[in-house]
């Protein structure tokens, strides 16, 4: 590994890459700013003065960023790395108690926050008191007039922005206290970055909570250094300082983190930051203002915009290919978007504990429904409640070592013990794997539904759902039904409503098994979904329980 850390990593790709436009922020009216590698680096070291040096934190020291996709985001990511701080990233649309949570399990000594969220902050604060707040803005960086209307809009028409009632710095100010307390910028950060060892906590980054309560995983710089190289080895087709890649996934998600924001820093593409993707109008003109040649999403997203009027009638002419993660993509969902987009959709498979990304389909290569073959220098096996591997093509529980499995758990030594042994990362989702080393995802363990002693996974039933020409999106679950252990429960949202439960039903029983085939059919107008976009069958089931109890 040719970095010791990340802040090694930043200083030396921006002087490779200089003037080159590194990130751009894309508002829903096209308003636009741009930070160059040159720019981002400068301001960073100035950030990272101004933490170490003016607020007085040290080595080791937690910094929240609470902050979308904007152009203060990754000077802000980039000076905690300098400054040998740890990050920790925060959904900028938690409520006050979930940022108390948060910051109560990680003991943040500064947070970096958005201003429209910062009314939230001060009610989080008086549960756990941060010392030092450094606020922002969505438009920051932006050229003075765009900045100066959204600031207007923001303030007086829809009133998002409302006074900041705790003590705080705006970041310009912070970044111009730092640029200021030092002859040598460089100098400054070379003396912080030399006490960083390569197994030092760089982020401590929550889990989703989509299937329990959220942990804080302890990710190292070598951690998310090898997984952005392991990753990047097989993305190909891709040419240094002239590619651009669409975020719209936050880039406080561990896969954009990762690959849209660390991995595409490492050859030069410009990053085009979209700060809210819903709806999904909100990228229109950022497919037409720019060439964009890679992309990132969930199941979702992608079948969002396979539905939107203004993507098929003018899809992007030079995406060479769209990367998938997160949750399954459904077998209708890729296959419309290469007919739509003439463009495969590359499916990976990882978790927050393992930086994340554990395996991927190599361009060229790509086989649907399955999450591609181990990344380099990882071993995946499946394997049953005794730990022994499961024959070839059988369902087994998805095991992972690599040089990219998380630290462990923040101060959960007991839960790290239950997640991680003998070295190898229990992933809690079942998978195959096929005679050429191809994985597929059967389901979470969790997620299974037990019918009268039969495994039945949720996955399956949605994908064959999800095929169906009136459905939007779906979602499956198991419900409690008496002597039988569990029944099948589907949540529907319809493109046509005139489809009925019996329809579906009858359509699922010429695909599915009887046993398999939904008892139970629930429309709805759109289904539960985390900030990312994953639906999350924890709230359907948790409002099941409401419901019966």
């Amino acid at each position: 590994m040719p970095y010791r850390s990340l802040g090694d990593f930043i200083t030396s790709i921006a002087a490779v890459y200089g003037d080159l436009p590194a990130f751009t922020t894309v508002l829903p009216n096209g308003m636009n700013g741009t930070l160059t590698f040159r720019q981002a680096d400068e301001m960073s070291d100035a950030l990272a003065v101004y933490l170490r040096d003016i607020a007085g934190l040290q080595a080791g020291d937690r910094v929240a960023v609470q902050v979308p996709n904007c152009l203060s985001y990754p000077v802000a990511a980039m000076a905690v790395f300098k400054a040998g701080c740890v990050l920790v990233n925060v959904n900028p649309l938690y409520t006050a108690d979930e940022m108390a949570k948060q910051f109560i399990d990680a003991e943040p000594a500064a947070v970096i926050v958005v201003d429209m969220f910062a009314d939230k902050l001060a009610e989080a604060v008086k549960t756990y008191p941060v010392k030092h707040v450094i606020v922002t803005r969505v438009a920051e960086y932006l050229p003075r007039l765009p900045k100066m209307i959204v600031g207007m809009v923001q303030k007086h028409w829809d009133k998002s922005v409302l006074p900041i009632s705790i003590p705080h710095i705006r970041l310009p100010d912070a970044v111009a206290a730092g640029r200021a307390k030092h002859d040598s910028l460089h100098n400054a950060i070379e003396a912080y970055r030399s006490t960083i060892s390569p197994d030092d906590v760089a982020c401590l980054q929550y889990t989703g909570g989509t299937t329990g309560v959220s942990k804080g995983a302890m990710l190292s710089h070598a951690n998310i250094l090898m997984n952005m190289a392991q990753t990047m080895s097989l993305i190909t087709n891709l040419e240094k300082g002239r590619e651009v890649a669409l975020t719209a996934l936050p880039l406080y998600h561990i896969f954009a983190f990762t690959v849209n924001f660390l991995g595409f820093y490492s050859i030069g593409a410009r990053n085009i930051l979209i700060p809210n993707p819903r709806p999904l109008s909100n990228l229109k003109r950022a497919f037409e203002n720019y060439k964009i040649t890679w992309m990132s999403g969930v199941n979702t997203l992608f079948n969002g915009l396979n539905n939107e009027v203004w993507f098929l009638d003018t899809p992007p002419k030079y995406l060479k290919f769209a990367s998938a993660g997160g949750m399954a993509l459904q077998t209708s969902v890729a296959e419309r978007w290469e007919q739509v987009t003439g463009k495969p959709v590359l499916e990976g498979y990882g978790l927050t504990e393992s930086s994340p990304v554990l395996t991927f389909n190599p361009f060229g290569q790509v086989r649907h429904g399955s999450i591609g073959v181990p990344i380099p220098s990882t071993d995946v096996r499946c394997v049953d409640d005794d730990g022994v591997d499961v024959p070839q093509g059988q369902p087994g529980e998805v095991i992972a070592k690599g040089p990219q499995i998380m630290l462990g758990y923040w101060r959960k030594p007991e839960e790290t013990a239950k997640t991680i042994q003998n070295g190898w990362l229990l992933t809690g989702d079942i998978g195959t794997m096929d005679a050429d080393g191809y994985f597929r995802i059967v389901d979470r363990k969790k997620d299974m539904i037990l019918v009268s002693g039969f495994n039945v996974y949720p996955n399956e039933i949605e994908d064959i759902i999800a095929a169906h020409p009136d459905v939007t999106e779906v979602a499956v679950i198991g419900v409690p039904d008496g002597a039988a252990g569990e029944a099948v429960k589907a949540y529907v949202v319809a493109r046509n409503e005139g489809l009925s439960k019996d329809d579906l039903r009858a359509y699922c029983k010429e695909h599915l098994t009887g046993y398999k085939v939904p008892k139970f059919v629930e429309f709805r107008d759109e289904l539960p979904k985390s900030n990312v976009g994953k639906i999350l069958r924890k709230d359907l089931r948790a409002q099941e329980q409401a419901q019966a109890a």
